[in-house]
């Protein structure tokens, strides 16, 4: 079996396997963390971004504008799927899943009679090849209905067996799986464990070549495997461990994929999960013992798991936002129906400022998130630029704005904001369920990255310019000598690069004179630009090799880039209505303003925390709370959780003691 890539070769490159396998596990240390993360990250650029650019001083508004065009074959095919979808989703009902915490099969059913599983995959494969644009217009459709509609479909098809089959695999696995995929096979991706979260180095799961070579044998614990209770197949990352083959060549091994079919012998779904919100999520956990897999099964070569796994994630983070998307225009909705129909001192609350300030921070951000999940798709539907950065910042802004909007709207609500959708239906009124999308949302900020490693993802990425200029001064290990050196390469980088930050068009009031009122948003946009690659400069040369450990940091820096995203996106959004939809102009100009006044105020916020803020102090007093010094302040209080199981559930390989929960829906 041949990768992709075309080669024959069994082991990654060098490059992408720089830590041993026998180095990846409970034991692996922080060097060996570092490596691993490093080695999985795509460090070519061979395609522009302009969100990259942002983060250095170069807002260059022709990569996003004019508003890129998509092929109106992939919107003729897009509308019609739309119009059936639509016509199926008013048959479906939301509090049946909430009830019953399952999607009906039959629900299921309906949607693979639609190729709805197929919406990414190749119409030469069986599928709908859906553009990116329509797939999340599709997602914030069903999310609409029940999240957990949204969660099945984007766990089978941003993350699960098509996308890393469809770039990874050869033309003898798309044959064998994409088109099964399509008809209905519920995939999933597994890849976190009990004890591996965002750190996969300390991956526990291994696959053991057998002594023929023909297979590996698969052991371990999953959790959190979203689909994993109903699904038929299943990527799987595992630890392929340093070996000699029967011909006496050395292997490697290292982080690999392999497509899983789950009735594979061996295989138990220990427990189905349950959680604050995504009632009818299939999520378990999955316990592999002995489970032979062909070594026609493996995604790529072997060490190359984890750059699979993050490339596929790349582009699949856009479902999220796509479904924040839904959450936002449903809230504008509520917000507007409600605040007119109550009345409160002889006005309707929406008339009152302290209710109207929500009303409109809910309806510039909803116009927000759409432009931003619709110009990212647009921009990775188009191809000719890398939206590696634009799609993580969409999944980091969304998923945070679109939690703020969901609890302003349960504020806006009041007391029918905290009751459940049941009740008020049950008394007698309209079943608005806003707390339960303030629980459905929530863990968009936790799925596919957190927000905290989002941040810290984009960080690393913003600042590799510096990094690369650095050389050895950003190297905590390097000698004197070696940092002596590097600074010189350094200057030479610096001599070039500063002046070009010190002017540009955000200072002409002529500049970007044809987005009309919005001129002075983008105008600020570049003066933004400008002015945050300058503070992030003089991070690096205030922090040098520690700037890795400023988190906080770097977290307002990659939280500024993206406001600045945003604003972009809405004003090229809002240019775009104009020419296409003239109808709506007037208002999207309105919203798209609204939205980058109120945002403007969030960066220049996070510039002033930049560098006053509390972050030392933080620091020693974490290290006490740690420490246990205030335990006196936890007094007065029963914890009921203790005695009831360890921080962290056993994952040691071995036979499974439970029964085994996985089921079909077909």
């Amino acid at each position: 079996m041949t990768s992709a890539t075309e080669s024959p070769s069994t082991d990654a490159p060098a490059e992408e396997t720089p830590v041993p396998a026998g180095h990846i596990g409970a034991g692996a240390t922080s060097a060996d963390a570092r490596a691993v993360a490093e080695a999985a990250r795509q460090t070519d650029w061979d395609r522009p971004s302009f969100a990259k650019g942002l983060y250095l001083g170069s807002f260059d508004l022709s990569l996003v504008h004019p508003w890129p065009t998509p092929d109106p074959r992939d919107v003729e095919r897009g509308e019609a799927f739309m119009a059936r979808l639509t016509e199926y989703a008013r048959t479906m009902d939301g509090r049946i899943i909430e009830r019953e915490a399952k999607i009906p099969d039959e629900y299921i059913r309906g949607l693979a009679d639609l190729g709805v599983f197929g919406m990414k995959i190749p119409e030469e494969y069986g599928g709908l090849g859906l553009s990116l644009v329509y797939y999340g217009r599709a997602l914030a459709l069903l999310g609409s209905v029940h999240p957990s509609l949204g969660a099945l479909l984007s766990a089978h098809q941003s993350i699960g067996v098509p996308e890393p089959v469809k770039v990874f695999g050869s033309p003898e696995q798309k044959r064998e799986y994409l088109p099964r995929c399509a008809a209905g096979a519920i995939t999933a991706f597994l890849l976190t464990e009990p004890d591996v979260g965002s750190d996969p180095a300390r991956m526990g799961s291994t696959a053991t070549p057998t002594d023929d070579g023909e297979a590996y044998l698969l052991d371990g614990v999953k959790l959190w495997t979203t689909n994993g209770v109903i699904a038929e197949l299943v990527v799987v990352m595992a630890v392929v461990p340093a070996y000699t083959a029967a011909d006496g060549t050395r292997h490697k091994g290292g982080i690999s994929a392999f497509v899983v079919d789950m009735d594979s012998p061996g295989i138990t779904v220990e427990n189905r999960n349950a959680f604050m919100g995504l009632r009818g999520i299939e999520n378990g956990v999955t316990r592999f013992h002995q489970v032979r897999v062909p070594a026609a099964n493996r995604l790529g070569r072997e060490g190359q798991g984890l750059k699979i796994a993050l490339t596929t994630l790349n582009t699949g983070r856009l479902s999220i936002p796509a479904l924040c998307v839904a959450s936002g225009r449903w809230s504008l909705k509520i917000a507007r129906e409600w605040s007119n129909a109550r009345t409160q001192w002889g006005r309707p609350v929406g008339e009152h400022e302290a209710v109207g300030k929500k009303i409109a921070f809910i309806a510039a951000s909803a116009f927000a998130l759409d432009a931003v999940f619709e110009l990212s798709a647009e921009l990775a539907d188009a191809g000719q630029k890398d939206v590696r950065i634009e799609a993580a910042l969409a999944k980091l802004w969304a998923t945070e704005i679109s939690c703020r909007i969901a609890d302003e709207l349960v504020q806006v609500r009041g007391g029918r904001g905290f009751e459940t959708a049941e009740s008020l239906a049950a008394r007698g009124e309209r079943a608005v369920p806003a707390e339960q999308q303030l629980r459905d949302l929530r863990i968009n900020r936790i799925f596919e990255g957190s927000s905290e490693i989002m941040r810290l993802l984009i960080a690393r990425e913003a600042v590799d310019a510096h990094l690369a200029a650095a050389g050895d001064l950003a190297s905590l290990d390097a000698s004197l000598s070696d940092k002596a050196k590097a600074a010189v390469g350094a200057s030479g980088f610096y001599a070039k690069w500063l002046p070009k930050l010190v002017a540009g068009a955000g200072m002409d009031p002529r500049s970007y004179g044809e987005f009309g009122r919005l001129a002075k948003q983008l105008r600020f946009v570049e003066r933004s630009s400008r002015r945050l690659a300058r503070q992030t400069f003089y991070g690096m040369g205030r922090w040098q090799a520690k700037m890795e450990r400023k988190q906080a940091f770097l977290g307002r820096v990659v939280d500024i880039g993206a406001e600045l995203f945003a604003i972009t996106a809405c004003c090229v959004r809002a240019e775009m209505l104009l020419h296409t939809a003239p109808e709506r102009a007037a208002s999207a100009y309105e919203l798209a303003e609204a939205y980058c006044e109120q945002a403007r105020v969030r960066v220049e916020e996070y510039f002033d925390q930049l560098w006053r803020n509390t972050d030392d102090a933080d620091r020693g007093l974490t290290r006490k709370v740690l420490a246990g010094d205030y335990t006196w302040l936890e007094e007065g209080v029963l914890d009921q959780s203790e005695g009831t199981g360890p921080w962290i559930a056993d994952a040691s390989p071995g036979p499974s003691k439970k029964d085994n929960l996985h089921r079909r829906y077909r």
